[in-house]
C-alpha cells in the first residue's frame, strides 16, 4: 500500500529532478546541475513565499511584537562577536518560537565576510574552521539556511544621500571617494591591501574555501546562499569582484562547488546596481537560479540606477519593476524567504521604514497570489 507520505516523497523527488533538468538549459555547456551529488540530507522547502523581517541581534520582545503586528511568519537575526555561539542560537530560537514565529536564519558577521579567506591572508585556515563550526552550531539549533558573502574588502559606499522626501539612504558614487566597510574595519585607497590581486588568485582562494565547506554542509543538510558582491564593480581597492559580481561568475562558482547545498541569496538591489554588466537582469537571474533549485533567499530592495552611481531608494521608487519581480518569484515556485533590506530612514524612526517596506512586499505578494491563483 502506498502512503500519503510516500506519494509526497515521490512528488518532491520528481519536482527536484525536473527543476534540475530545466536548470541545465540555463547553465554553461561545461556544467550540468544533474552531475552534482544527491542531496540526501537537504530537506524540501515548504511551498510558498515566506516574508521575513530582519530584527535586532537581541531579538527583543518589542522586535517580536513588531514582527507579529506586521504579520510576517519569519525573522532573520544578525549576530557576531561573543554572541555567535550555540547557546545563544538556541536561546534566540526558543524566544522566537515562543512568539509563534520562525527563524529563517541567524547570521554571524565574524564569518560572513572574511578577507582572510577571500584574499588568502594570515589566519585563513582558522577562519575556515570557525566557519565550519558556525555551520555545525546552526544545525544543532535546528536551523538549516545561512547566507555567506565573499568580498575581500567589504561593502563599499560613499557619503549617505537622500531619496524621496529627504529620507537618508546609502549611496555609491565612484567620483565621491567611496570606501569599503565590514564590521569595525574600513578599507580605503586605491589598494586596500597594499597590492593588486589577480582574478586567478580570487578563484583559487574561493576553490580552497568551498571545497572544505561543501562536505560539512552536505553532512549537515545546510543550505548556503551566496550574496552578490556589493557593489558589483569589476575591481575595488585592487581586489577583483569577478566571482560574485556577475551571472557567469556565479555559474563558474556553483560548478566548482558542485553541490546541491551551495546556492544563491539573490540581493535584488545589488544585482540592479550592476546593470548590464551582470550578464542577466534580476528577472532572468531569478528564473535561472530557481530552475536549478538554488534560489533560497531574496533581499527585496530597489535602487535609483546602476553603477557608477546609485542611491538605495524605497522599494517602489527605483528603476526596477518590483511587481514584475514578485510575479517572477511566484511563477518559478520560489519557496525561500523574501526580506526587506537596506531600508531608507523615514520620519518616525527606523521601524517606520521597515514597516513600509514589509507592507509593500506583502501587498505585492497578495496581488500576485490573487492574479495567479
Amino acid at each position: 500500500m502506498i502512503t500519503t507520505s510516500q506519494v509526497h516523497d515521490h512528488q518532491c523527488s520528481r519536482r527536484h529532478f525536473v527543476k534540475l533538468a530545466l536548470g541545465a538549459t540555463a547553465t554553461s555547456a561545461a556544467w550540468n546541475p544533474l552531475t552534482a551529488r544527491a542531496a540526501t540530507k537537504l530537506k524540501e522547502l515548504c511551498p510558498g513565499i515566506k516574508v521575513s523581517l530582519q530584527i535586532s541581534t537581541d531579538a527583543t520582545d518589542e522586535d517580536l511584537r513588531f514582527a507579529q503586528q506586521l504579520g510576517v511568519s519569519y525573522v532573520n537575526i544578525p549576530t557576531g562577536g561573543p554572541n555567535a555561539i550555540l547557546e545563544n542560537f538556541i536561546r534566540l530560537k526558543k524566544k522566537v518560537e515562543a512568539a509563534d514565529l520562525k527563524i529563517w536564519n541567524i547570521g554571524n558577521r565574524n564569518v560572513h565576510n572574511m578577507q582572510e579567506v577571500t584574499l588568502n591572508l594570515p589566519g585563513r585556515d582558522q577562519k575556515i574552521e570557525e566557519y565550519k563550526a558556525y555551520l555545525r552550531n546552526l544545525a544543532k539549533a535546528d536551523i538549516f539556511y545561512t547566507t555567506y558573502a565573499h568580498m575581500g574588502n567589504g561593502i563599499w559606499s560613499s557619503a549617505r544621500e537622500t531619496t524621496r522626501g529627504g529620507a537618508s539612504a546609502r549611496a555609491f558614487d565612484m567620483e565621491k571617494d567611496p570606501i569599503g566597510r565590514w564590521g569595525d574595519k574600513e578599507f580605503k585607497g586605491p589598494l586596500t591591501h597594499g597590492r593588486k590581486f589577480t582574478k586567478e588568485e580570487l578563484w583559487e582562494n574561493y576553490t580552497y574555501f568551498i571545497k572544505q565547506v561543501v562536505p560539512v554542509a552536505e553532512d549537515l543538510g545546510m543550505r548556503i546562499g551566496i550574496h552578490p558582491d556589493d557593489p558589483p564593480v569589476p575591481e575595488l581597492g585592487g581586489v577583483p569582484r569577478c566571482i560574485f559580481g556577475n551571472f557567469d561568475g556565479y555559474m563558474r562558482a556553483l560548478e566548482i562547488a558542485n553541490s546541491p547545498n551551495i546556492g544563491v541569496c539573490l540581493c535584488a538591489g545589488t544585482w540592479m546596481e550592476g546593470g548590464h554588466q551582470m550578464g542577466k537582469d534580476v528577472f532572468e537571474a531569478a528564473r535561472a537560479f530557481a530552475k536549478m533549485d538554488k534560489l533560497w533567499k531574496i533581499h527585496f530592495r530597489n535602487v535609483s540606477g546602476p553603477i557608477p552611481r546609485f542611491v538605495e531608494t524605497f522599494v517602489d521608487n527605483g528603476y526596477t519593476d518590483m511587481l514584475k519581480l514578485m510575479k517572477t518569484l511566484y511563477e518559478v515556485d520560489f519557496r525561500g524567504a523574501v526580506i526587506a533590506d537596506h531600508v531608507p530612514t523615514m520620519v518616525g524612526g527606523p521601524r517606520t521604514g521597515w514597516a513600509y517596506s514589509i507592507g509593500y512586499i506583502k501587498a505585492l505578494l497578495a496581488a500576485v497570489s490573487a492574479e495567479k491563483g
